[in-house]
């Protein structure tokens, strides 16, 4: 099985340097797993890589999506497999780098061990396409449940559950309460974790904010709602904006914003590093390791 890297770690620890650092020495190209960085139109306070980064590596799968648009594990995993193998076709290394978890994780192993026949599928997204209030009906009376959990403008959720309950003739909401994964490995990814002692992640973290400030964060924010934009979109309420929009609202000062925002993001880097200290098979490194880390993955790649 061809090798596929991903490095991951808390959000703030210094994935994208590595992986350039990478990319350039192992003929890779960098695939984002990172939820917030497919949004075209968050780039500061998701810390998307720099245009000049940017072009010293090819990167993929950032700036996708609008604002309003919808986006799960199911499209990344779709979006992921045709890179890969076009990636793997050039001749060269996927690098999958990113802080969400359940995406890296739907990937390695895939969603659900149900194999869904093309002409359900196709028939099921043509309805989407004619009615997709009907199909949300359709899904409420199947799996009220899982129905209940969703917008009624989720088509790629609405499209899956219904070809899960088609297909295997159980709610949907069954198999997302056992198991969401298959189990059964779809990819060779030798992971490269990142961490820092937590002190000093924590300091990373409150200056990058800072510097996030200082670049144009707020000001960022501020067109996006000139534009049009609802402070109710799903982006909007990830760490740090949701404050943003607070502090533009009139709602607190800035300096509390910009502590709830450190304070958030250092809990959500928690959170990040409790999820993959669970996973199995993560080499651990820090961030000025990089040499290390490319002898390692040399090794593991059988490259001289």
């Amino acid at each position: 099985m061809k090798k596929v890297i991903a490095i991951v770690g808390p959000t703030g620890v210094g994935k994208s340097e590595v992986a350039v650092f990478l990319g350039e020495r192992l003929k890779g190209e960098i695939i984002n797993f990172d939820s917030l960085q497919f949004y075209k139109e968050l780039n500061i306070g998701t810390a998307k890589p720099e245009e000049e980064e940017r072009k010293r590596v090819p990167h993929h799968l950032y700036d996708l999506l609008e604002l309003d648009e919808e986006f799960n594990a199911a499209k990344f995993v779709e979006l992921a497999d045709n890179l890969i193998k076009e990636i793997w076709e050039r001749g060269k290394i996927p690098i999958l780098v990113g802080g969400t978890g359940l995406y890296l994780r739907a990937l390695e192993y895939g969603l659900f061990p149900i194999e869904i026949p093309k002409e359900l599928r196709e028939k099921i997204r043509k309805s989407a396409e004619r009615d997709l209030t009907g199909l949300y009906e359709e899904l409420k009376k199947l799996d009220p449940e899982y129905a209940q959990k969703i917008s009624p403008r989720d088509k790629v959720r609405i499209t899956r559950a219904l070809e899960v309950i088609y297909t295997s003739g159980k709610p949907f909401s069954e198999f997302h309460k056992k198991n969401p994964f298959s189990g059964k490995k779809r990819y060779d990814i030798i992971k490269i974790g990142l961490n820092l002692p937590r002190n000093e992640l924590y300091q990373k973290i409150n200056f990058r904010v800072l510097k996030m400030i200082e670049k144009g964060w707020i000001e960022e924010v501020k067109k996006l709602l000139e534009k049009g934009y609802s402070p109710d979109l799903k982006p909007f309420k990830a760490i740090g904006y949701k404050y943003i929009i607070e502090y533009l609202q009139g709602k607190i000062p800035l300096k509390r914003a910009i502590e709830l925002i450190q304070r958030d993001t250092r809990r959500y880097a928690k959170r990040q590093l409790t999820w993959f200290k669970k996973e199995p098979d993560i080499y651990w490194f820090s961030p000025e390791e990089k040499e290390n880390i490319l002898d390692f993955l040399k090794n593991k790649l059988a490259i001289n």
